[in-house]
């Protein structure tokens, strides 16, 4: 163990005022004697006030006006905190800066030793963060705030694909990350109905006077699931969807936020769906023609042929461009 695991594991053997002789404390950590006597003198430093008496009822205890003990984390803890604060950053968490100024005051009751093997130790983990608009961590406190409160807020939305934006009051009943993605799940007063928004396509969001009541116990990570299970319910024929290609490759597509609900098999080098029709011929083609050459549909004949109209229909584009 590192040194500060031993630490703290000493300070747990002695706390509420239990008394050990420096062998048995030796003995249970499987160090040396002179290395407890060291121990005891960081912990002093430090502020916990060791005593070590002599003679024969003696032994090392903790005095017992020594209400609260210090905060003690193991390396592997530390490394943990440290990782989960980069994790939380590259995902653009909107509280990065009170995370940040928390982990600080953790690391400011370490030694010397302890903030250097930190550094080594968590110097081998980086989060790569997708490029995200400015915007999106204020409208991600302000969605928060909206929720606590019940207050109905006024949003400017841009849908996929769409340039224009459009205006709608929706009640926001919570936040979701999913595959980089931000989403506020919400009443939308415009649908009469729940929703889900992307928050990176928020324009401008206004509080407003009205107020409202979130469904009890509401869960926004619950409510992607329920709608998955609806939209596999959906009517049309099912169909067999069976695709091939190398295992990262079909990793990435069976782990599609939608398309895994789907997933009945799966091996090394085979994926296979039993999705219905109509959200088969929706949502499939364009999605599945941007792994290119990386899969190859097998089944069924329907799909395949609709993802070589529009690979004929992009080649065509561009064939036409040259001239």
């Amino acid at each position: 163990m590192a040194k500060w695991d031993n630490m703290l594991s000493m300070l747990w053997m002695l706390r509420f005022g239990r008394k050990l002789t420096a062998a048995q404390i030796a003995d249970n950590l499987e160090i040396s004697v002179r290395t407890v006597y060291r121990y005891i003198d960081a912990l002093c430093a430090s502020g916990v006030p060791v005593v070590a008496e002599s003679g024969h009822d003696g032994g090392i205890r903790i005095l017992e006006s020594f209400e609260e003990t210090p905060l003690f984390f193991n390396s592997v803890e530390m490394k943990a905190l440290v990782d989960a604060f980069k994790f939380a950053e590259g995902a653009g968490y909107p509280y990065t800066e009170e995370l940040e100024s928390a982990l600080k005051k953790v690391e400011n009751g370490l030694h010397e030793e302890q903030r250097h093997e930190l550094s080594l130790q968590a110097s081998g983990l980086d989060v790569i963060s997708p490029a995200r608009p400015s915007s999106v961590v204020p409208l991600l406190r302000d969605l928060e705030q909206a929720a606590q409160d019940g207050r109905t807020v006024r949003i400017s939305y841009r849908k996929a694909n769409v340039e224009e934006t459009g205006e709608r009051d929706i009640d926001p009943y919570g936040l979701a990350y999913d595959r980089n993605e931000w989403y506020v799940v919400a009443f939308c007063h415009r649908s009469q109905a729940e929703r889900i928004f992307r928050v990176d396509r928020i324009g401008l969001l206004e509080p407003t006077d009205a107020r409202f009541e979130k469904p009890e116990r509401f869960s926004a990570s619950a409510y992607f699931r329920d709608q998955s299970e609806r939209e596999r319910e959906a009517d049309g024929p099912m169909t067999v969807i069976l695709i091939e290609g190398e295992p990262d490759t079909l990793s990435e597509v069976c782990g599609h936020w939608h398309l895994r609900h789907y997933l009945t098999e799966r091996t090394d080098r085979e994926a296979r769906f039993l999705i219905d029709v109509p959200t088969m011929n929706k949502y499939l083609p364009k999605y599945l023609m941007t792994f290119g050459t990386a899969i190859s549909i097998r089944e069924p004949l329907e799909l395949k042929l609709r993802v070589r109209e529009l690979a004929y229909e992009i080649a065509k584009h561009y064939d036409n461009d040259l001239d």
